[in-house]
């Protein structure tokens, strides 16, 4: 796991197109002129590139290995005992970057940190993942899209050897 500046040099070219949002458990009700204007276009774009980085995204306080704060660090452990794949998943450190950490709110329409983003689908805090980590449901989602790290032995990591 690993974690990547919002603002980098290829986060800020414009996305090639803009990703069409939807929320996965609940409807994110579109955006009024008021927050559309709180929330810049470039701003707008470089999230809407980061969500689009990697099938699972975390924006979080810290970074994977030094969480600043219980509720990402506890996110970030939730993530592993689940087995998602690294190389499909990418961290934002929202402390790095003031505008991130607020639009990254007004983006989701979520109001805490950390958010998790799946196949560019907005799923929830803190809050929901433990939820949904204690129910079961993440494990599904995550199974069913596909973001999982190979199991040593599995039958998928043998037939690709033969």
């Amino acid at each position: 796991m690993f974690s990547r500046p919002l603002f980098s040099a290829s986060l800020r070219q414009a996305a090639v197109r803009p990703v069409a949002r939807q929320a996965f458990l609940r409807p994110t009700p579109f955006l009024t002129a008021f927050q559309q204007r709180m929330l810049s276009d470039h701003t707008r774009e470089a999230i809407e590139k980061a969500v689009s980085s990697a099938p699972v995204v975390l924006f979080m306080k810290g970074t994977p290995e030094t969480p600043q704060c219980g509720f990402s660090r506890a996110s970030i452990q939730i993530l592993g005992l689940q087995g998602v794949d690294p190389a499909k998943f990418a961290a934002f450190n929202v402390l790095e970057d003031d505008e991130l950490r607020s639009g990254i709110k007004e983006f989701s329409d979520w109001p805490t940190i950390p958010q998790l983003y799946l196949d560019k689908e907005f799923v929830g805090g803190c809050d929901i993942l433990v939820s949904m980590h204690q129910d079961g449901s993440l494990a599904k989602m995550l199974e069913e899209k596909g973001v999982l790290a190979p199991l040593d032995g599995s039958p998928d990591s043998g037939a690709e050897s033969k």
